[in-house]
């Protein structure tokens, strides 16, 4: 790993996920993509692309300022802004964008991890 490093992932969600998402969570069916489906893309890529398997979420801080459609594919990424080795620990900067580009979300994220190295 280091500074620098990215991993991103994209996925579009259907009309059957939000209803799926409405009945796990026993709400109405969202007219946008909820924020908790947002924030498991960057779950996704923080748990096996980056730093992957092993990891463990410490802290996250996300901030949502645009609605996300259903009919826009939304790309997540994460990126490493700082390695602390001495303690297993990464800090990532997060952002996910809409097909359009407008920034959905960003954020920032502590994980403990294996293998962190200068």
């Amino acid at each position: 790993m280091q500074v620098g490093q990215s991993a991103s992932v994209s996925r579009s969600y259907s009309r059957a996920d939000l209803e799926g998402f409405a009945e796990l969570s026993g709400t109405a069916v969202p007219e946008a993509i909820p924020e908790p489906l947002i924030a498991a893309l960057f779950s996704y890529l923080l748990g096996v692309e980056l730093p992957g398997p092993g990891t463990n979420y410490l802290k996250q801080e996300l901030r949502f300022l645009a609605p996300a459609s259903t009919e826009s594919e939304l790309t997540a990424k994460v990126e490493i802004t700082r390695l602390r080795p001495d303690k297993h620990l990464v800090d990532l900067w997060a952002t996910c964008t809409d097909a359009k580009g407008v920034l959905v979300c960003e954020g920032r994220s502590l994980v403990k991890a294996r293998d962190v190295v200068l």
